[in-house]
């Protein structure tokens, strides 16, 4: 819905942008303006500027600039449209009535919010049944079963019978069509009777950026059950591409701290919170996309990627990287941490705790390292394939889209290949061994000339005496 502007000039005046901030950050007078440490980095000295006159917030530290609607958007992950509901509240401004559509799509979605609320509570208490006692007895062994992790993200359990959460929802009064747009039952041409999508799982509730369970993804309890973990379909609340699992949860603590890490999976968001990290995400059975790199940026200029240690993960760490490079920012990039092999974030967590955690997480390593990596781990071994590393460097490059990304990544990586191909130093015998007229080695001789290219610039020089004028110029292209 687009606001009138005058509307949207009205809750501005009414809200002072520091009355909003103040909420979260402690602000000290400074001439016209309020100063305060960011709420999106990590910092000792000041760096965030409120000017209530002038009517917006500025982060030195992180860039992040904007009026009482971009703050709201910032901090509590709102759209547009959502913040300007409410801070209109707040401000006692009416906004415009909604189209009759428009008002339809709304209320449609609160319904659906409050099925998926009805199906939370509903596996919630399952997981308490003596039917349950498997998942429990896995959510034990994988160190998920204290009370805090069970309420902090409110596991739960899907029952193994066919109908169990579609009885219980139509007991609450809730239609069937109403449970299949929500994504929780699996319907179909040949289906006569939709059955429940989630059955004999671990339950882990996913919620947007506010908070509110959009969907679920189960993990099966027997091992011979696959796939191993299921997420719902994508419908009006849910989509896997442009959603982080515990986004909500990890705003704050990303902001305090000025880092995100991204994981592969529930477990490993747990496993991460389990020893202390409270700023980790995970995506949802998709690749990374440019929607949660969008969402990541919101959250810290350089995102940590930790996948998994195994082929999967490296895969993984290639496609965020093809994702990212077009989309390169100054300030705005990625880093990876290498997992051991075999490991993920939750077993990496469970059996070294949080020293072997930072570790890791602390040895990161920059897009720009793990790109060059990738890239130069081909064969270069001839000219046609130095040639072929040199086109695809440089088909990267000029994929990015910003002018002085692009310029520096340029730089950077031609300096790589130009150390790549660079051949060792030549290196003149010393008059002390009886090396004759050459003397020291000489820095800046020249470039170099391994066992091999001496070879053949010997034949070179050998062919040439035998025939004069072939090969004009070679001798200066290999010595």
């Amino acid at each position: 819905m687009r606001y009138p502007p005058e509307i949207l000039d009205e809750i501005r005046a009414r809200l002072p942008v520091s009355t909003l901030v103040a909420k979260r950050v402690r602000l000290k007078k400074a001439g016209r303006e309020w100063k305060g440490l960011s709420p999106f980095q990590a910092e000792k000295t000041p760096s965030f500027f409120v000017n209530d006159q002038k009517g917006f917030f500025h982060c030195f530290s992180s860039g992040r600039h904007g009026d009482v609607f971009a703050w709201v958007q910032e901090i509590e992950g709102l759209t547009f449209p959502e913040a300007v509901e409410r801070l209109a509240a707040q401000a006692g401004v009416d906004l415009p009535k909604e189209s009759p559509r428009a008002a339809a799509e709304a209320r449609r979605r609160r319904d659906l919010h409050d099925v998926l609320a009805l199906a939370a509570a509903f596996f919630e208490g399952a997981l308490k049944r003596p039917e349950a006692a498997p998942a429990a007895a896995f959510l034990t062994r994988r160190g998920l079963a204290s009370h805090e992790v069970l309420t902090r993200f409110r596991l739960g359990y899907a029952p193994a019978e066919r109908y169990a959460l579609r009885d219980h929802l139509a007991a609450q009064g809730v239609p069937v069509e109403d449970m299949i747009e929500a994504g929780l039952l699996v319907t179909g041409e040949d289906i006569a009777v939709p059955y429940d999508r989630f059955r004999d799982r671990v339950m882990f509730p996913i919620r947007d950026g506010q908070g509110r369970v959009v969907s679920f993804g189960g993990r099966a309890v027997r091992p011979e059950v696959q796939p191993k973990y299921l997420n719902g379909p994508e419908t009006p609340l849910f989509s896997k591409g442009a959603l982080l699992f515990n986004l909500d949860r990890a705003r704050e603590p990303a902001h305090r701290s000025g880092v995100v890490h991204v994981v592969e999976g529930y477990t490993d968001v747990i496993g991460l919170n389990r020893v202390g990290i409270r700023d980790a995400v995970a995506t949802l059975g998709t690749a990374l996309t440019a929607d949660h790199l969008a969402l990541l940026w919101r959250l810290a200029d350089e995102p940590v990627l930790c996948f998994d240690g195994d082929g999967a993960g490296r895969r993984a760490t290639w496609r965020a990287i093809d994702v990212a490079l077009p989309l390169l920012a100054p300030g705005k990039s990625l880093r990876f941490a290498v997992l051991p092999p075999g490991q993920d974030p939750d077993d990496l967590a469970r059996a070294g705790g949080r020293p072997a955690v930072d570790q890791v997480l602390g040895a990161a390593r920059p897009l720009v390292d793990v790109l060059w990596e990738r890239e130069a781990s081909a064969p270069s071994d001839t000219p046609e394939r130095r040639a072929a590393l040199e086109r695809r460097v440089e088909d990267l490059v000029a994929g990015i889209s910003d002018r002085a990304v692009r310029f520096h990544y340029g730089s950077a990586l031609r300096a790589r290949l130009r150390d790549a191909f660079r051949p060792p130093a030549r290196v003149y015998p010393s008059p002390e061994r009886g090396g004759g007229r050459g003397g020291a080695a000489r820095a800046g001789a020249g470039p170099l000339a391994s066992p091999a290219m001496l070879a053949v610039l010997a034949g070179l020089k050998a062919r040439s005496a035998a025939e004069p004028g072939s090969f004009d110029g070679d001798e200066e292209a290999c010595a």
